[in-house]
């Protein structure tokens, strides 16, 4: 795992010059270092409106929290304090804003009263705000971070090969898990034919359903697919285990040789070391983001136009953010194509401002 070099600083002051950050990469491995002071400065909270969906919100956060709880001791990943450790904001601060920002939509959702995380006074008397400057190793540091979008993506499926719908989401069979033969096939060996019947690994793996090729890399490149049987049942089916092999940025995505196998679900699931534990997560209020180094369960601020703001929490990742110090993904919803997706994607920004909240 990464190190912070240097000594220990305390909640809201300035970092040690020579108090560098290892930014690690999903393995642990170090990638490259960067003093903190260049992608976080504690800053006035701005003014404004602040809209989400309390009850969404409130799903995930509770959700999140009880992430926390539960694997405490178990994923190292979430007892990283990141960047943010710099600055003395520790792994018991962010659970703490967690708790609070909990309790504070169950009494206002509970008495029907406003929603006082809605209210720029209520969140500058409360929080301490950390601007986020994107920052990049090769091209230095941006005041806007950089603001993706995913989705769900309805597509048709079926329980067998039919037509162009011959594209398994395969999930490993639980017998043969441990011996990961499945890392040693690519992307590209498992469309060409890996796992068909009277191949080798073929008795490993279970086909979940059948998809198109347009269906198969949307749900690989998404993390989660909804499909609509012929008998108009659905199910959601969520990425599981990869084969270990990176996701290389500038590849287009269907030439890419990392590989996902799946799980069927019952709701869109976020961040999580095993499928099993993974986060029911709700669009509007998720982000997903650099979990290793910025952190799971940090609360963000983002400006989706002038003098408006959204609150969501970081409670996913992807292959993006291996690491990424400069981008954050937002889940816009369930959409029945792209072109309805991108209608949607156009009324977000592509840079904006964000800060991490922290409980004062």
């Amino acid at each position: 795992m990464g190190i912070l070099l240097g000594v220990g600083v305390g909640f809201g002051s300035t970092p040690a010059q020579a108090a560098y950050y290892t930014v690690v990469d999903e393995f642990g491995q170090s990638r490259y270092q960067v003093h903190p002071q260049v992608v976080f400065r504690e800053q006035p909270l701005p003014a404004g409106q602040v809209t989400f969906d309390p009850q969404e919100l409130l799903i995930v956060l509770i959700n999140t929290r009880r992430y926390f709880r539960e694997q405490e001791g178990r994923d190292a990943v979430i007892q990283r304090p990141g960047l943010l450790g710099a600055w003395g904001v520790q792994v018991a601060d962010v659970t703490r804003t967690l708790d609070f920002m909990i309790e504070v939509l169950l009494h206002d959702l509970t008495h029907a009263q406003p929603i006082r995380l809605q209210n720029t006074d209520f969140i500058r008397r409360h929080f301490r705000g950390w601007r986020w400057q994107a920052y990049h190793p090769q091209n230095g540091t941006s005041p806007q971070v950089r603001l993706t979008k995913y989705a769900v993506f309805r597509h048709r499926g079926t329980r067998r090969p039919q037509g162009e719908y011959v594209h398994a989401l395969y999930s490993i069979n639980d017998a043969w898990v441990a011996e990961e033969f499945y890392k040693k096939y690519t992307k590209q060996e498992v469309l060409a034919g890996a796992y068909h019947p009277g191949r080798p690994d073929a008795f490993k793996v279970t086909p979940l359903a059948y998809v198109t090729r347009e269906g198969l890399e949307e749900a690989l490149l998404q993390g989660t697919i909804l499909l609509q049987f012929p008998d108009r049942s659905t199910n959601y089916f969520n990425v599981d285990r990869n084969n270990g092999l990176p996701f290389v940025r500038g590849v287009h995505p269907w030439d890419q040789q990392r590989y996902w196998y799946f799980r069927k679900v019952n709701a869109i699931l976020g961040y999580g070391s095993e499928v099993e534990n993974k986060i029911p997560i709700r669009p509007g209020v998720t982000f997903a983001g650099d979990v290793w180094n910025v952190g799971l369960g940090r609360m963000v601020l983002l400006e989706r136009s002038p003098g408006q703001w959204m609150l969501g929490t970081i409670a996913d990742t992807g292959g993006a953010f291996l690491p990424n110090l400069g981008q954050l993904d937002y889940l816009a919803g369930i959409f029945p194509s792209r072109r309805e997706f991108l209608e949607y994607h156009r009324r977000l920004p592509e840079y904006t401002q964000a800060y991490i909240l922290v409980k004062k």
